[in-house]
């Protein structure tokens, strides 16, 4: 079907930055690279207005001018793949934590110089690239500074092995495309979403916390003025209630347990090992003596224990 250039204009304006207008030439790289990173972040969205006359003219089957059997060195492509070979590299760092920056890194760096690569009629040899990529992060040990060092090491191995596109090859159904497209879009999207999912969870947390700091701050005041249930006196917060459980632990109770429980096993507790019916082992008798009057003190207050 004849590709119309009205319709292409109307497809670079309302959907130019997620490549509609490549993807409704068949230029499918272009059209990936677009979504991407929004239309080569804006500044490849303006340039295609000048090109879209050739390019449909070209989806028509208009022949395409060829310099010689190796495309021209092009400074626009090279600055192009390091741009977007830097992108791939810090979006690998930062929604593939858990994976080794050694492998990552320069995994998606030259899969990103490469898809600049094949933009167009032109491409090259992925392994080449890639393999030149590992090649420059083993010199830096992954870090991510060495982004710039391994998108130019990718990008001069992409010029270097530069090639047309073989012609008369024959172009995949759109069904076909757009299943490709939406894998490699995933690929790239999944990880940045579920790291910035993450995020999101985490500033609503303290989103949270921060509003509820009043409230409960007005508690904590409560508790200390004697209105509210909670600790006794100034000692608020964690350590009392860490006593109560080491008090109830001490009279082998579970916590929370109610007062008539804790005086029951308090009075068996207590003649079980009163030092007077432990003199074989009064030292052991009187430490366990005196831990059952200081738990029971805890769980009952200032009240005399039974005797």
């Amino acid at each position: 079907m004849a590709k119309r250039l009205l319709v292409a204009y109307g497809l670079w304006a309302l959907g130019g930055p997620l490549g509609l207008h490549h993807l409704y030439l068949g230029r499918d790289s272009h059209a990936l690279l677009w979504m991407l990173t929004l239309g080569g972040f804006g500044a490849g969205w303006l340039w295609d207005v000048w090109h879209l006359p050739g390019w449909v003219a070209t989806a028509n089957g208009a022949p395409i001018a060829r310099s010689g059997p190796v495309p021209a060195l092009s400074a626009l492509r090279l600055v192009g793949q390091v741009l977007v070979g830097m992108y791939f590299g810090l979006a690998a760092a930062l929604g593939l934590p858990g994976v080794p920056a050694l492998v990552a890194q320069p995994l998606a760096v030259g899969l990103g110089v490469q898809l600049v690569a094949s933009v167009g009629d032109q491409t090259s040899e992925a392994p080449r690239t890639v393999a030149a990529a590992f090649a420059a992060s083993l010199l830096f040990q992954g870090r991510v500074l060495a982004v710039l060092p391994i998108s130019l090491a990718a990008a001069i191995a992409a010029q270097r092995h530069r090639r047309y596109r073989h012609r008369g090859a024959p172009r995949p159904r759109l069904p076909a495309r757009l299943y490709r497209l939406g894998l490699a879009l995933v690929a790239f999207a999944a990880p940045l979403a579920c790291r910035g999912l993450g995020a999101v969870l985490a500033l609503s947390r303290a989103v949270t916390e921060l509003l509820l700091l009043p409230l409960r701050a007005g508690r904590l005041l409560a508790e200390v003025l004697g209105f509210a249930g909670g600790s006794r006196g100034c000692g608020a917060g964690v350590e009392p209630s860490e006593r109560q459980r080491r008090a109830y632990e001490v009279l082998g109770l579970p916590p929370g347990s109610s007062m008539e429980a804790v005086h029951r096993s308090y009075r068996e507790l207590v003649k079980l090992w009163h030092p007077d019916h432990n003199r074989h082992r009064a030292e052991e008798a009187e430490q366990r003596f005196i831990e059952l009057q200081e738990a029971y003190e805890e769980l009952a207050g200032p009240r005399r224990a039974p005797g």
